[in-house]
């Protein structure tokens, strides 16, 4: 039995992925290893039972121990409100709660297999989304009016000075959102790229759309500029170079590029991009997702949802075939780093070990249905359960 010293922070989630979560922990993990966690419960009655709190809590811990591991939660919205009538508000994003308090960016890249191509014919290597964590519209503020008017933003400083500017003047009934960032999370952002594309050896793209948002997204290009001189003879050292364009024309080089490279995008821009760079390397359930404070905090999570449609499936009794690479190489990913923080290299290596049995079940043509219909014409698949998936994992992990 592998021994861990200091706990890594479990933050536990909601349907389909609540599910395969606990099956990976005692078929994948609690076998081998002798599991130190500090638990919190984000499933979505417990966050309505606490007022988000747990959520905020679980944050906090995150800061204080260093590494975290989450599983998918639910973001209610009015659908959502209809299903739990029992919810007290319609409570924010966990992950962008978390994010916001640990100030960090977000790292996704596909999890790749040789048998099954990308969509994108000249991808030859993984590409790297690096979200930004704070702000945009995650924090955004909501009005809607009923009347014509008239709406101003205004900014009133500490020292008294007060800025403002006219927004619209609307003859008819209307909806505005106030999105803001700050200098200290760009700044934290801008680095916390610059060193992960040193610390990984890959070229840095960064995109916004500064030819319209001329004051917003412009901000962030001076910044990552001002950031990046800083990290420039690194670059150089190691042969690799950082470059901003819009976010259009990024779309258009990154489906004709190679990859092999990071992609920083704003907040809500990184959200979809991930997304699109995931279904195209293959499906949402393939790719690593981690949470990385300036101060070195990590937070390890699936990049997708809760897999409702699955879940009311297996409420029915169905035992689905639906996907956890991605929530086992959020606990690997978490593993290994508080091996690393803890001097435990057997706790690394376990990391390893389970992560390329992972790889090895799929590479030996036992799937879940996502991936099936994905593979080459001349690869022979098997298609199984989540439950009988994580079994053949096991086998081979034993």
């Amino acid at each position: 039995m592998i021994k861990m010293t200091t706990p890594i922070v479990e933050m536990d989630g909601d349907e389909m992925t609540r599910v395969l979560w606990q099956l990976i922990k005692d078929k994948l993990i609690l076998p081998f290893v002798d599991l130190k966690t500090e638990y919190y419960d984000l499933g979505l009655q417990h966050r309505n039972k606490t007022k988000d709190q747990v959520t905020i809590d679980s944050a906090h811990a995150t800061q204080k121990y260093g590494v975290a591991v989450k599983c998918a939660t639910i973001t209610p919205n009015k659908q959502r409100m209809e299903e739990y009538p029992e919810l007290m508000e319609m409570w924010k994003s966990p992950n962008a709660t978390i994010r916001s308090i640990l100030d960090g960016t977000v790292f996704r890249a596909p999890i790749t297999l040789d048998c099954i191509k990308p969509t994108v014919r000249t991808w030859e290597k993984p590409i790297t989304i690096a979200r930004h964590a704070y702000g945009d519209v995650y924090k955004a503020a909501e009005l809607l009016t009923d009347e014509p008017g008239e709406c101003t933003l205004v900014f009133k400083g500490k020292s008294g000075k007060e800025q403002q500017v006219p927004v619209h003047k609307a003859d008819s009934p209307a909806v505005w959102l106030a999105q803001h960032n700050t200098d200290n999370s760009i700044r934290s952002f801008a680095r916390s790229c610059f060193r992960y594309a040193i610390d990984t050896n890959q070229d840095l793209w960064f995109s916004t759309k500064d030819t319209i948002s001329k004051v917003y997204d412009g901000h962030f290009k001076t910044i990552f500029d001002e950031e990046f001189e800083s990290f420039r003879a690194d670059f150089d050292r190691i042969g690799k170079e950082y470059f901003y364009t819009l976010i259009d024309d990024a779309v258009a080089r990154v489906v004709r590029s190679k990859g092999g490279f990071i992609w920083a995008c704003k907040n809500y821009d990184g959200d979809v991009m991930s997304d699109m760079i995931s279904s195209a390397f293959g499906s949402l359930a393939m790719m690593t997702s981690v949470l990385v404070s300036p101060d070195g905090k990590y937070e390890y999570e699936a990049a997708h949802g809760t897999v409702t449609r699955h879940y009311y499936r297996y409420k029915e009794g169905e035992k689905t075939s639906t996907n956890p690479i991605a929530t086992i190489f959020a606990w690997t990913g978490a593993l290994r780093k508080r091996g690393e923080l803890d001097n435990l290299p057997e706790l690394s290596a376990f990391a390893e070990k389970l992560e390329n049995a992972s790889l090895d079940t799929m590479r030996q043509g036992i799937m879940t249905a996502d991936l099936t219909g994905l593979t080459e014409n001349d690869f022979k698949t098997k298609q199984v359960n989540s439950w009988e998936f994580i079994d053949e994992i096991a086998k081979r992990l034993k």
